[in-house]
């Protein structure tokens, strides 16, 4: 093994003398209260922070010592986290397992850095199409570009799955104050029909554009809503195929299949395989987001994303936010056995933020063998999951305070708020500050009794507190930070992947489900009775839909 890389992934996790010291460390501070800590140390709420790109973290309520960072901070040297940053900013091909480069970070570095794979600068051809994208999006919001019958567009509707859904979807509910709110913005990802027929029921075709997002133009989901798209706008368009190409687009990278499709592979735009479908949504993926917040708007995006990239390579972790974030997700989940982590955003625009970053974090991570193909023996992958306060504070905020699991919590809150409506966001606020304080200290028995509380009833209105959390704090909620926001995340769950010594860029795990469905489509449409050969559960529940559906 030649490369930094490949060097420090040799010693298994559990070897690790940081890891040993962790564990050492944990059984002497696992049974300290946040009230102990923060009495230990007053300045703990000024000195536990960490402040870079606009974007300031509060980590003082976690269930640390200074002396639980220095070992984190151990841990990440000792796995050469430095040098898997690198290496992936080098463009080195660190997806092992589909031998790619990981370069998310090239689509949105300035025009003139120089990023190589495979001996090409790959920066250039980012650019390229990032001019191809404004260009067509500028003719779509001004009206330039037409219909087959002469009007303008007023509809957009984005089909895709998976990363080509969740980061279009998210981005532009997140950037709705800033999109063109004359025209309408849909997505189309289940195969389910009722996704599509609620999408196209209220619209005219003559003013709808469909964005078909696959790189390979085969993906099953996608393909089949684009085929439904094709054969709803024909109907309408008077069934002239060549209106299909003044009403389809393509971000693809297979130019005979699009042009099959009826589209003008001069209407399509490409990425490449170095980018991951999780890690796309400021590629050409990102074409809708761009139509609707318009082209200055996503690359104050792209600047954001880029700021916080820079900010990941280049910073100290005791510093780094990226890092500090992934390091602290790695001691719940591998000392203290958390499962989970909540993502809180006080900020309802952001309310497709967490389902975003399920995919994000447990595609990347939810590996079960190392980069050397072993077996892991500890824990990866939390789950994340989340809702926008105040609103999950009157559903699941009951079983973070007071049920029997662990849950650290990241909340998000922005300073100055896109729409002030009276006291409203003071409210929002103090609700972020109180829930947090409330996860951390709790209410003692004594307190509770204070108060005047029953004895019978002092149990249940008990608050065991220490129950971590992040707050992070943004000042308002622009394209920048919401750039900031993303760049964040993919950069924790990179440190995180990177401590466990996995491969968080495929995700072999999507891949079995969908070849056991190619081959069971056939079953449910087969005129004749099929020979089933599957386990007798599969084989019942196939031949009870087919009775039905008969």
């Amino acid at each position: 093994m030649g490369t930094a890389v490949e060097r420090v992934t040799n010693t298994p996790l559990p070897e690790r003398q940081a890891w040993k010291n962790l564990e050492h460390h944990y059984a002497s501070v696992k049974g300290l209260h946040l009230r102990q800590l923060f009495a230990e140390q007053p300045d703990r709420g000024k000195k536990m922070t960490a402040k870079a790109v606009g974007i300031y973290l509060d980590f003082s309520k976690n269930r640390i010592t200074d002396e639980t960072l220095k070992l984190l901070v151990q841990l990440a040297e000792e796995c050469g986290l430095r040098e898997h940053i690198d290496s992936m900013f080098r463009g080195e091909k660190i997806n092992i397992t589909e031998n790619r480069a990981v370069l998310h970070v090239a689509l949105r570095a300035p025009a003139g850095t120089s990023i190589v794979v495979d001996g090409q600068n790959v920066v250039p051809e980012v650019h390229a199409v990032l001019q191809k994208m404004t260009d067509f999006s500028n003719r779509v919001r001004t009206g330039e570009w037409k219909g087959h019958t002469g009007k303008r567009i007023r509809n957009v509707i984005n089909i895709g799955i998976g990363g080509s859904d969740l980061g279009p979807v998210m981005a532009y509910e997140a950037l709705k104050h800033y999109s063109e709110r004359s025209m309408t913005f849909r997505f189309i990802s289940n195969v389910d029909g009722t996704d599509f027929a609620e999408a196209v029921r209220d619209l005219d075709a003559s003013e709808t554009l469909f964005i078909v997002s696959s790189k390979t133009f085969t993906t099953l989901e996608t393909m089949t809503n684009a085929q439904a798209a094709r054969a709803w706008a024909l109907a309408a368009l008077g069934n002239d195929p060549k209106s299909i190409a003044k009403h389809f687009v393509a971000v693809s990278t297979n130019a005979k299949e699009v042009a099959k499709f009826g589209i003008d592979t001069a209407n399509m735009f490409e990425f490449w395989d170095w980018v991951g479908g999780r890690y796309s949504m400021d590629s050409a993926i990102g074409l809708s987001t761009m139509i609707a917040i318009g082209p200055d708007n996503f690359r104050q995006m792209l600047n954001g994303m880029h700021e916080m990239d820079e900010h990941f390579r280049t910073a100290p972790f005791e510093q780094n936010l990226p890092a500090l974030m992934g390091l602290l997700t790695v001691w719940y989940s591998n000392f203290f056995g958390s499962e989970t982590v909540a993502v809180l955003p006080y900020e309802q625009y952001l309310k497709r933020f967490p389902a975003y970053l399920q995919q994000l974090t447990m595609e990347s991570n939810g590996k079960h063998v190392t980069l050397a193909g072993n077996q892991v023996t500890y824990q990866t992958g939390p789950i994340y999951w989340g809702e926008p306060g105040t609103n999950g504070q009157h559903s699941f905020y009951q079983l973070i305070h007071q049920g029997t699991r662990l849950i650290p919590c990241d909340f998000i809150a922005f300073m100055k708020t896109l729409n002030p409506v009276g006291r409203q966001h003071d409210l929002l606020m103090a609700n972020v500050f109180a829930q947090a304080e409330a996860l951390a200290f709790g209410k003692t028995a004594e307190q509770v009794k204070a108060e005047g509380t029953p004895d019978w009833l002092v149990p249940h209105r008990v608050f065991e507190g220490n129950r971590p959390s992040n707050t992070i704090l943004v000042e308002r909620l622009t394209p920048s930070s919401l750039g900031k926001l993303v760049a964040l995340y993919e950069h924790s769950v990179f440190t995180q992947g990177t401590i466990w010594g996995i491969d968080s860029f495929d995700q072999w795990g999507v891949e079995l489900g969908k070849v056991l469905a190619q081959r069971i489509i056939p079953e449910l449409e087969s005129p004749g009775e099929p020979k089933l050969q599957h386990d007798s559960s599969t084989n019942t529940l196939i031949e009870s839909y087919r009775s039905q559906k008969e």
